[in-house]
C-alpha cells in the first residue's frame, strides 16, 4: 500500500474524466471545499446508500462552497448500470485501475472485510440500503477487499481531514461533513 494522507498535506492533484466522459480536474476546484470519498465498487449497495445520502445534502453543501467527487474502482460500463442510475449532481468517476486510490493510499484489506462482516452494525445497514432500494449486488472483476476514505479538502487544496475507514461501514459522520461545508 501507498503511503496514507495526513491533515495539513496537500492533497495530490489528478486529471481524469467522470463516468459520463467530462473532464475532472482536482485543481479546478481550487477556492471551493471538497469532499472526495472513495467507495468500493459500483453495485456496492452500501457504498450506494452512502452517495444517497451525499445526493440528499449536495444542495445545501453547494450553497456553503463545498463540491462532492465520488471515486469507484469500476470500469465505467458498471458506472452507468448501478450507481450511475441515481444521477448524482457531483461526478462519479471510474478508477477501475485503482490509480486514484494509489495516489491517496486507500486500502484493500480482506481482513477488514471479515470485520465488517462481524460487526453487528453491517446488518443494519445493508437494510438500510435494500430499504432504500440498493440490493447487496455482486459485480464482476470488482475488488471485494476494498475500503473506502473519504478527503475533506479546503480551498486552498489542503486536507483538513483525511479518513481511512477501519471497516466498510465507517464513514464520515455527515454532521462532520456538514460543520466542514459550514466553515467550522
Amino acid at each position: 500500500m501507498t503511503h496514507q494522507l495526513q491533515q495539513g498535506m496537500i492533497a495530490p492533484a489528478f486529471r481524469t474524466v467522470d463516468h459520463c466522459g467530462n473532464p475532472i480536474s482536482l485543481d479546478s476546484y481550487r477556492g471551493r471545499k471538497v469532499l472526495l470519498a472513495f467507495m468500493r465498487f459500483s453495485a456496492c449497495a452500501l457504498c450506494n446508500l452512502r452517495v444517497h445520502h451525499f445526493i440528499d445534502r449536495y444542495p445545501d453543501w453547494q450553497r456553503q462552497g463545498m463540491d462532492v467527487i465520488a471515486v469507484f474502482e469500476s470500469p465505467e460500463a458498471n458506472m452507468r448500470t448501478y450507481v450511475g442510475a441515481q444521477n448524482a449532481p457531483f461526478p462519479l468517476i471510474a478508477d477501475p485501475k485503482a490509480q486514484l486510490y494509489d495516489l491517496y493510499g486507500v486500502e484493500t484489506s480482506e481482513e477488514k472485510v471479515r470485520m465488517t462482516m462481524a460487526d453487528a452494525n453491517t446488518k443494519r445497514f445493508a437494510e438500510e440500503a435494500a430499504a432504500a432500494g440498493f440490493a447487496l449486488t455482486p459485480e464482476e472483476g470488482s475488488n471485494f477487499n476494498r475500503i473506502p476514505a473519504e478527503f475533506l479538502i479546503d480551498e486552498s487544496g489542503i486536507v483538513r481531514l483525511a479518513h481511512y475507514s477501519r471497516i466498510v461501514t465507517d464513514h464520515l459522520p455527515l454532521a462532520a461533513i456538514d460543520s466542514f461545508a459550514a466553515g467550522e
